[in-house]
């Protein structure tokens, strides 16, 4: 089961980060040194993902452009002499095959997920939410094509999440297997108090065998009338294998102000660059009070 191509749905309207997202897409809104798409995909391209497909909507060509080749600016560059930059522009589109295809309608997660079909045909996939970025010694979809490799079975990215957050999620009802792992057998999008299974939470990634599309093709709309990716997971755990794998790394929500900015500060921090100049910042801003 080896798994080479990814799915990110990208087609979202970004109602948390108006106004910005009005003409900028949320993926591509920039975060210490590079957008947030770029972050997840050096996550699936150091995951072993080889080909992937971005699924847009008619405001969002913005990324089309920004995984290709600019020749005018990469010309400007070169004659300026300026390698480094032509290095950082050049670089998001050599990093996968790029596919892209739109979701003429806002139907859900799960109806963007089911517009990768012909792309994805009979192998297994990765769905990684653009929204969602992961930090973590080794690539947290890796984490989850190892289980599904290991038990020949779809796998969820999973954390545990507090009891007031759950119904911002999807709650997984979890069978034990190996630390850290376990069996999936039911779940529930957005649970109102007293409805979820557990504690562990879905949180924007996925590893999923084709059988996904014929569910989804029969699926009726859901939670908020949409074609949702969790009522598809919870009919496919109840015919195939599916593991649930509690992941070692930090997630940041980068879809909310609040997330954004938290993530804007931890990756400066690290940076080499930026980290000593903030960090001295901050102490001067706390200094002050």
């Amino acid at each position: 089961m080896k798994v080479k191509k990814a799915v990110i749905p990208a087609a979202g309207w970004g109602t948390r980060m108006l106004p910005a997202t009005k003409s900028v897409p949320k993926e591509l809104l920039y975060l210490a040194g590079k957008p947030v798409l770029q972050y997840i995909i050096e996550e699936a391209v150091a995951s072993g993902i080889e080909d992937i497909l971005i699924i847009t909507n008619r405001g969002k060509s913005a990324i089309d452009d920004y995984f290709d080749y600019y020749p005018e600016l990469e010309g400007k560059l070169a004659a300026s002499g300026k390698a480094e930059e032509l290095a950082a522009v050049r670089n998001p589109a050599d990093l996968a095959n790029f596919y892209f295809i739109r979701q003429k309608e806002a139907k859900g997660l799960g109806h963007a997920v089911g517009k990768a079909k012909g792309f994805v045909g009979n192998e297994p996939f990765a769905v990684l939410l653009g929204d969602d970025i992961m930090q973590a010694e080794k690539p947290v979809l890796r984490q989850l094509i190892d289980a599904a490799e290991k038990y020949k079975a779809s796998a969820l990215g999973v954390q545990q999440v507090a009891d007031d957050a759950l119904s911002r999620y999807s709650s997984v009802k979890v069978e034990p297997l190996e630390p850290r792992i376990f069996k999936a057998t039911d779940m529930v999008e957005k649970p109102k108090k007293g409805e979820a299974f557990s504690n562990y939470a879905i949180l924007g990634r996925y590893v999923l065998t084709p059988d996904i599309f014929d569910i989804i093709d029969h699926l009726e709309p859901g939670y908020g009338g949409e074609i949702q990716l969790t009522d598809a997971l919870q009919k496919l755990c109840r015919q195939t294998p599916m593991v649930a794998v509690d992941f070692e790394g930090r997630r940041y929500d980068t879809g909310n102000p609040i997330g954004f900015l938290e993530a804007t500060l931890e990756f400066s921090a690290q940076d080499a660059e930026t980290g000593p100049w903030l960090q001295a910042y901050m102490q001067q801003k706390a200094n002050q009070k």
